[in-house]
């Protein structure tokens, strides 16, 4: 079984590197590549910010108007597993353990932020945190494994705020704040993809800022009771700039995206890259040319990985130092699998794989 894995991995790692070839088309598809985007079909014009794909098979989409959806088929059909009477949330974050047990966040402030859970496939849900605090906002969730996670709130008496549980979402408890660096004034995280909180292994995990003078990332390596604060090289200074995207491939290597999300506004020096663990970070030489909010290693690459934003899919076969843009369809985050699947999901509904084309 493991040398099939390692074999179906490393086939869709060729077939994602061969988007290098390809030239960015019209429609969101890329028709002269090898391997692209591949939509399917899921039934609903909702925006899907939070996406945890467990394997070739299974993945979670969560999005708008209090939707979930779930896929046990590689795509080919999706189910509507939405919490009953969630229509007025926003949830903008899942992570799923498996094809039946699934976390899912919405965001907003005061009681809007919420954290439910289900072990059933979606079937029924359990709400296991509301947010009381009318100055807290929860942003993203991260779990370094079935047990232990964290969920991050924007700056609460000039601290981001760190939601931790031990048993796989069931409780929560707010962590205290006194190994948490001050906020700046103005800064705050991004929840447009699911990825301003990740984590890399038992115990690290990083946070991404923006909104402030700086763009930073925060690290803790003690899952979320001390944190060291970087600045990072991608523009700040503005409440719509910042970093938006996180991802390691492990403790020491990371790659960052972002930019400015308004439309009309350009986006210069969107990516960054980070060889220790992210207390220093190196401005990409070819940056992504516009924002970008999910980012991905490809799976069992050292070098390769996809950006994703509204305008197009970025590839970087160089840890980040360079990126192409390798597809112009509209996507808010990417996922990929230790199986070699890999997921991008956005508005209008939009939930695609990358696939081998024939």
């Amino acid at each position: 079984m493991g040398k099939t894995r390692r074999t179906m991995s490393v086939g869709l790692i060729g077939a994602a590197l061969a988007l290098t070839l390809a030239a960015p088309a019209r429609a969101g598809e890329t028709p002269t590549a090898a391997a692209g985007w591949q939509l399917t079909p899921t039934g609903t014009d909702a925006r899907f910010r939070g996406l945890a794909p467990v394997d070739r098979g299974t993945a979670w989409a969560a999005g708008s108007k209090g939707t979930v959806l779930r896929t046990t088929d590689g795509g080919r059909s999706w189910r509507n597993v939405s919490p009953p009477g969630a229509g007025d949330l926003e949830f903008r974050d899942v992570e799923a353990f498996d094809a039946r047990r699934a976390v899912v966040l919405a965001i907003g402030e005061g009681e809007a932020s919420r954290v439910l859970r289900t072990e059933d496939g979606g079937a029924t849900w359990t709400e296991s945190f509301r947010n009381t605090d009318a100055r807290a906002f929860y942003d993203c969730m991260t779990f370094f494994d079935h047990r232990h996670g964290l969920a991050m709130s924007d700056p609460v008496d000039g601290k981001y705020r760190i939601l931790s549980t031990r048993d796989g979402g069931r409780s929560w408890e707010v962590l205290p704040s006194t190994g948490m660096p001050d906020a700046l004034p103005g800064e705050a995280g991004f929840a447009a993809s699911g990825q301003c909180l990740v984590s890399a292994g038992p115990r690290d995990v990083w946070l991404a800022t923006g909104g402030g003078a700086t763009a930073r990332v925060l690290h803790s390596a003690d899952r979320g009771l001390t944190w060291t604060a970087t600045d990072t090289p991608i523009p700040a200074g503005d409440p719509a700039r910042g970093v938006f995207g996180l991802a390691f491939r492990d403790r020491a290597h990371g790659i960052a995206v972002g930019g400015d999300y308004r439309k009309d506004q350009p986006s210069p020096r969107a990516g960054a890259a980070s060889t220790d663990g992210g207390r220093t970070w190196r401005p990409s030489a070819t940056p992504p040319p516009a924002y970008r909010s999910g980012v991905a290693w490809l799976p069992h690459s050292k070098t390769a990985a996809l950006a994703v934003g509204p305008t197009g899919t970025d590839l970087t076969t160089d840890g980040g130092r360079t990126w192409r843009t390798v597809d112009t369809g509209s996507y808010d985050t990417v996922d990929c699998t230790p199986d070699g699947s890999c997921w991008a999901s956005g508005e209008k509904g939009r939930i695609a794989r990358l696939a081998a084309k024939p």
